[in-house]
C-alpha cells in the first residue's frame, strides 16, 4: 500500500466509497480544498487504485463546545498548571475506504497509518488530539480504533464529535 498526498496535478482514478458526499469531496473539493489551505488529503493506493482517503485539518478541544464530564476528563490529561480552555488538535475532515476494500480490515489499517503518521514529530507544530465528527453509522468504528465520545454543548445533528489521544499511539 502506497501513502500519497493529493496534489493539484495529481490525476484523480475512479473513487466509490457508497457515500455520495464522500466521493464528490474526493472528486471535486479534496484539491481545492488543498490550495486553500484548508485541509490535505492523502490517498492510500495499491496497485493503482485508490483504495482509500483520509482528510487533515487543523482543530481544537475547546472548554466551551464539549459538556463539563467531559471536560473534566481531558484536563486530567495534563498537570494542573498546563489546564488550558482549549487544547490544539488534527481533525480528521473525511475519511472513506472504496467499497472493493470493505470488509477486510481496510479501515483500521487506514487508521493506524493516519495515527502512525501524525505520531511522528513534523517539527513545525505540536497538537495532543485527533479528532473527528463521526457519521452516527461509523461511531462504532471509531470506538473500535480507541476513539471516545465528546458531549457537545449544542446538539449535533447526524455525526458525534469524538477525540483520539494521540499520546497513546506507540513511537514508530
Amino acid at each position: 500500500m502506497e501513502l500519497i498526498q493529493l496534489t493539484s496535478d495529481y490525476e484523480m482514478k475512479p473513487f466509490d466509497c457508497g457515500d455520495a458526499a464522500l466521493n464528490g469531496f474526493l472528486c471535486n473539493d479534496a484539491k481545492l480544498f488543498s490550495v486553500n489551505r484548508l485541509a490535505k488529503t492523502y490517498l492510500l493506493c495499491e496497485n493503482g487504485q485508490i483504495a482509500g482517503y483520509f482528510s487533515l485539518l487543523n482543530d481544537k478541544l475547546s472548554r466551551q463546545e464539549v459538556a463539563n464530564n467531559d471536560w473534566r476528563k481531558i484536563k486530567k490529561l495534563f498537570p494542573h498548571a498546563k489546564h488550558f480552555s482549549s487544547y490544539p488538535a488534527v481533525k480528521i475532515g473525511r475519511f472513506a475506504v472504496s467499497l472493493p476494500y470493505r470488509g477486510r480490515g481496510w479501515g483500521s489499517e487506514q487508521m493506524d497509518i493516519v495515527k502512525q503518521y501524525l505520531r511522528q514529530d513534523p517539527g513545525y507544530s505540536q497538537f495532543r488530539f485527533l479528532t473527528v465528527d463521526a457519521y452516527l453509522t461509523a461511531v462504532p468504528f471509531y470506538e473500535r480504533n480507541g476513539f471516545k465520545k465528546l458531549t457537545p454543548t449544542k446538539e449535533q445533528g447526524d455525526t458525534q464529535a469524538m477525540y483520539f489521544d494521540i499520546l497513546s499511539v506507540l513511537e514508530p
